[in-house]
C-alpha cells in the first residue's frame, strides 16, 4: 500500500454518496507498501479501504481480481470483497483513477511472526489454493519467470548504484536458478505476494487474507516459495528462523499435503521467488517518484535471501 495520487475529501464525499456507506468523517493515506494508493476510510457508520490503481496494475486485470475476492469470501475465506456501488458496480474513478471501496478486516500484520503465527498462515494458504479449484478466471504471471531476464537488463548497471555488486549477484542468481526453473508442476491461481503485511492476525489466528493484485495462474508451490522467502527472514533478509519457516510448511501441509517430491522442488523456487523482489525493488527503488508517499523496500533484502537459499539447497524443507 501507498500513496501516489492524493484525493480530496471533496472527490472522497462524492465517492461515497455512490454507496449506502454514511457521510465521511475521516481519511488518512497509508505509506506502507509500493503499488496502489490507498486511504483508511471512517465513515460514520462503519471503516473501509480506498485503493486506487496506479500504473503497475492493468484496468483491465480488475474484474479477475474482483471475482477471485468474491470467490473467495463466498467460500468463507478471510478475505475483504469490494463494495457494490448503488449500481451495482465495484469499480470507480476517483481523481483520474480506477478505484475501488473495499471492506476493511480487523488484525494487525506482523514484523516478526512466531512459528503459530507461520502455522496459520501455512494452513490459510493451503486453504486458498483448495478453494480456487473451481475458479474459471486465469491471468498469466507477468512477472513470473520469463520477465525476470528482461527486466534485469532494463535496470542494467543502473543496479550497481543501488550496491556495487548488485549487478553481478543477480546475473549469477538467474544463471542458476532459469535453467532449472520447473516446466510443469501443479498450476492454479495464486496470490504470489503473501508477505507478513498482508496477512492480518488476531493473536495466533489469521483474520484477513489481503492485496491480491499481483494474483496469477502460476506453479502452486510457488506461491508456497514466495511465502517461505517472506516469513522467514527478519526484514534485512540477513537472519533466517527455520522453525518458522518449518512451521509454515507444517501448516500447509496439514492444509493442503506436501510431498516429499513437492520439498525438492521447493530450494529453486525459492531462489525464483528471491530474483522475482529482488528485481522488482530493484526497479521501484530506480523508478519511485521522489515525492511518493511510498516507503521503498530494499532490494538487498532479497538478494540475501538467494544468497541463503543458494548455500542451504533442501536442508530448510525437509
Amino acid at each position: 500500500m501507498a500513496v501516489y495520487t492524493h484525493v480530496s475529501a471533496e472527490a472522497l464525499g462524492q465517492l461515497l454518496a455512490r454507496y449506502d456507506v454514511g457521510d465521511l468523517v475521516s481519511s488518512k493515506g497509508i505509506a506502507e507498501g509500493v503499488e496502489n494508493s490507498n486511504y483508511l476510510v471512517d465513515t460514520d457508520r462503519a471503516r473501509f479501504i480506498l485503493t486506487l490503481y496506479e500504473k503497475r496494475v492493468d484496468a483491465g486485470d480488475l474484474p479477475f481480481f474482483l471475482a477471485l475476492l468474491d470467490h473467495l469470501a463466498d467460500r468463507r475465506l478471510p478475505v475483504p470483497r469490494a463494495l457494490r456501488a448503488r449500481d451495482g458496480t465495484q469499480v470507480q474513478q476517483v481523481a483520474g483513477r480506477p478505484a475501488c471501496l473495499i471492506e476493511y478486516l480487523p488484525g494487525v500484520s506482523l514484523s516478526h511472526p512466531t512459528p503459530a503465527q507461520a502455522r496459520s498462515a501455512g494452513l490459510a494458504l493451503g486453504q486458498m489454493h483448495k478453494a480456487v479449484a473451481d475458479f474459471a478466471p486465469t491471468r498469466p504471471n507477468t512477472l513470473g519467470a520469463d520477465s525476470w531476464a528482461p527486466l534485469f537488463t532494463r535496470c542494467g548497471r543502473d543496479l550497481d548504484a543501488i550496491d556495487p555488486a548488485l549487478h553481478d549477484m543477480l546475473a549469477e542468481g538467474l544463471d542458476a536458478t532459469l535453467p532449472a526453473w520447473p516446466t510443469d508442476g501443479d498450476r492454479c491461481t495464486i496470490h504470489a505476494d503473501l508477505f507478513p503485511d498482508n496477512v492480518l492476525m488476531l493473536g495466533d489466528a489469521v483474520a484477513g487474507v489481503i492485496d491480491f493484485y499481483f494474483a496469477c495462474t502460476d506453479l502452486r508451490l510457488y506461491d508456497l516459495a514466495v511465502t517461505h522467502t517472506s516469513w522467514s527472514f527478519d526484514a534485512t533478509g540477513t537472519t533466517c528462523d527455520l522453525a518458522v519457516g518449518s512451521a509454515l510448511l507444517e501448516g500447509y501441509a496439514a492444509s493442503y499435503g506436501l510431498s516429499p517430491a513437492e520439498r525438492q522442488l521447493l530450494p529453486i523456487l525459492c531462489m525464483g521467488a528471491c530474483l522475482r523482489f529482488a528485481l522488482t525493488r530493484a526497479w521501484d527503488w530506480l523508478n519511485t517518484p521522489a515525492n511518493a508517499l511510498v516507503t521503498r523496500k530494499d532490494p538487498l533484502a532479497y538478494t540475501r535471501r538467494l544468497a541463503f537459499y543458494r548455500a542451504a539447497g533442501a536442508a530448510p524443507f525437509a
